[in-house]
């Protein structure tokens, strides 16, 4: 009779749902899905998690002006926020007054006078054989801005706009009321083992956070109101306006300087030569107050972002995400420098903690052996 074969052992299948190995490539499963799904998932809901991000961020500056506050008016933390929220909602009620009804005029011209010298620019291009005549003004303006993405229809409107911003604060003034109870949250979700760990890095974090964008409002004051005084005192139209756009833009390092100085130099040039040699040492001594001594001064006291880290974050967010990717780069570079930096002292300091008690028990055992 013919030999008959042995079977190979039989191995568990997917109906074997008990099984150690069924269980254990059915968790290896469950944790890939897992990750592709939180991946898709993080995609679709980039732009509510980045209004919460500016939620957190707008809460930290609360905070700072609570607690700056304190250092005046000895009253209860309560009382102080509410003054910090009503001196924003003025300020923020008075510059939409003063966009809407005292610079409407200058928002046309400044469009006119932008249009006019994008004209200027692609006719000097085409006639030195720099262009191609079938490129538009609208080419060049969108190459020279439109680098950053596209803003997405959740703020790419007025009326998106708005909206996010008032959640924004909304999520910034809940925050700010319980900070505490949110950092509790955070570290519920954590071991037990590792909270330690997290409310230091958390507290660090939080401070750099909040000196680094207090830092930026003092630059954005000082940038928006210098260049406002000093355009006015130069002859260079719209002076309010290009005031107003370098304060704002000044929240963008980097970048808003060029957007900002890009703006006052067409401006200024559209009236004269003169007037626009003088747009460009407005320009220049505002940028070089705010370079040598808000920067420094803020560097000292918050996290130092190197310049080529901090535009490439701001190039890489702005393309992924548009304009609050872009907004937002400085807070998330800062905060994950300043996390990576303490985890790794956290690192360190067990490290040699540990090296400490080896060394101590080798003498421990060195002595029983001499005792013996």
């Amino acid at each position: 009779m013919p030999e008959t074969k042995k079977r190979p052992p039989e191995k568990p299948g997917p109906s074997d749902l008990f099984h150690d190995f069924t269980a254990r490539e059915f968790k290896k499963a469950a944790v890939w899905i897992s990750m592709a799904g939180g991946t898709a998932l993080l995609y679709l809901l980039i732009q509510p998690i980045l209004l919460i991000i500016a939620g957190l961020v707008f809460a930290s500056l609360l905070d700072d002006g609570t607690r700056l506050l304190g250092r005046v008016l000895k009253i209860g933390r309560g009382y102080r926020l509410a003054i910090v929220c009503i001196c924003v909602a003025i300020f923020l009620a008075f510059t939409l007054y003063l966009a809407v009804y005292q610079l409407g005029g200058q928002l046309d011209a400044l469009q006119a006078t932008l249009t006019t010298q994008f004209i200027n620019i692609r006719d000097w291009l085409v006639s030195n054989g720099l262009m191609s005549p079938h490129v538009s003004s609208s080419d060049i303006a969108q190459r020279l801005f439109g680098s950053f993405g596209e803003v997405s229809a959740f703020v790419g409107n007025a009326l998106g706009a708005v909206s996010g911003g008032a959640m924004i604060m909304v999520i910034g003034i809940f925050v700010a009321i319980e900070p505490h109870l949110y950092e509790r949250g955070f570290a519920w979700m954590i071991p037990i083992a590792k909270r330690p760990d997290f409310y230091r890095i958390f507290n660090i974090a939080n401070n750099n956070l909040r000196r680094l964008m207090a830092g930026r409002l003092l630059g954005m004051a000082i940038e928006g109101v210098g260049t406002w005084l000093l355009l006015l005192a130069t002859g260079v139209p719209m002076a309010t306006l290009l005031g107003l756009l370098t304060g704002l833009l000044a929240f963008l390092p980097n970048i808003g300087a060029l957007i900002s100085g890009l703006l006052i130099c067409l401006v200024g040039f559209s009236q004269n030569v003169q007037t626009g040699l003088w747009a460009m040492g407005v320009y220049a001594i505002v940028q070089t107050i705010d370079g040598y001594l808000i920067v420094p001064i803020v560097a000292r006291r918050s996290v130092n972002l190197p310049p080529a880290l901090e535009l490439g974050a701001q190039i890489l967010l702005g393309a992924l995400f548009g304009i609050m990717g872009l907004a937002l780069a400085d807070p998330l570079v800062a905060i994950a420098k300043v996390s990576l930096e303490e985890y790794s002292k956290i690192v360190t300091e067990r490290e040699e903690h540990q090296q400490r008690n080896h060394v101590k028990q080798f003498m421990l055992n060195s002595r029983n052996k001499d005792d013996e």
